[in-house]
């Protein structure tokens, strides 16, 4: 082994306008800040109009691609040139903008069901449903690339996906030290140490600024006096999926590669079905429940499994031994 180094991966955190979530609070901002008295599905579509208008001009402004993401296309692969790109020209910002109708949660005005004296009541419910949802792909000058989703409506949830690999390569750059990088790894640094001491530096503080200085610039838009009549309309942020990782460099990797096939192997011999239900903590049943569905894994012999899955009027096998499972990995 030559050195290794261990930082975050793959990052995914949510963050939404705490103040907006919640039904009585965006009656009270459409109400008294907004002045609109009667909360109709056309008032709350406003926001949405204005806030797609504006992506428009600001991809038109920017020269910006805004197009729909294609069905079995993966995004990645759609931005890749232009992202290597931007690479090349140091440029940061955005450089791509992908439309996608994805289910997320909004509100929606439903009139009461017996009359009231009011006659602009109206009640407001959270409920989930498909609309449009702007992928943000963008080159921070301290996170390196990264995406931000965006909601097209209230209360405009936002999704970050970063990568602690981007981050460390901007430090590196930062501090002009020699590195090679391949995909997502560093296969040679000219300062293994300093490397680890950028992985440490990254924390929540510095992942919060950055999103919130994206989302200042990409989100939906508003004035000083909403802002300060909702207390600021601060964002909430919280870890969706976070990934930490060991990275190993070694000088020949034919050795690595005979350890990692006699480990699947071993793996594969030792996960038995006994093991299978205590990590998962489920009971072994032989016969079935009447009505109700249930999972099934039971060992008939050495090396030889059975899954079943029962349903109401049907049931599912599958057996897999690991001679089968063996010759499976081996053609792989």
């Amino acid at each position: 082994m030559q050195w290794f180094y261990h930082c975050f991966d793959r990052i995914v955190i949510n963050g939404h306008l705490s103040f907006l979530t919640r039904e009585n609070n965006l009656v009270y901002f459409l109400r008294e800040v907004c002045q609109k008295p009667k909360i109709t599905k056309a008032v709350l579509a406003e926001r949405t109009k204005d806030y797609q208008a504006w992506v428009a001009a600001y991809a038109r402004n920017h020269q910006v691609p805004l197009v729909w993401a294609e069905k079995g296309v993966r995004k990645e692969e759609l931005v890749r040139s232009r992202q290597q790109r931007v690479i090349r020209e140091n440029r940061f910002g955005v450089y791509y903008i992908l439309k996608s109708k994805e289910t997320g949660w909004t509100f929606r005005a439903v009139a009461p069901k017996y009359p009231t004296p009011d006659p602009n009541n109206q009640i407001l419910r959270k409920h989930q449903s498909q609309f449009t949802h702007y992928y943000f792909y963008l080159r921070d000058e301290v996170a390196g690339p990264m995406v931000l989703r965006v909601a097209s409506f209230l209360p405009f949830q936002i999704t970050a996906y970063l990568n602690g690999h981007n981050f460390l390569e901007r430090e590196l750059c930062r501090q002009k030290i020699p590195f090679t990088k391949d995909d997502n790894r560093f296969v040679s640094v000219g300062d293994p140490q300093a490397l680890q001491r950028a992985a440490d530096q990254l924390d929540g503080k510095t992942l919060q600024a950055r999103i919130d200085y994206r989302a200042l610039i990409v989100g939906p838009k508003f004035s000083e006096r909403e802002r300060a009549a909702c207390g600021g309309l601060h964002r909430v942020h919280a870890g969706q999926q976070l990934e930490y990782c060991r990275n190993f460099i070694f000088k020949r990797h034919w050795p690595i590669r005979s350890i990692f096939q006699w480990s699947c192997e071993l793996g594969l011999y030792l996960l038995t079905a006994d093991r299978v239900a205590v990590l998962f903590g489920q009971q072994q049943r032989r016969q079935t429940i009447s009505g109700k569905w249930q999972n099934v894994l039971e060992r008939l012999g050495h090396g030889q499994h059975v899954f079943r899955t029962y349903y109401k009027h049907s049931f599912l096998r599958l057996g897999l031994t690991h001679r089968m499972a063996r010759m499976t990995r081996m053609k792989t």
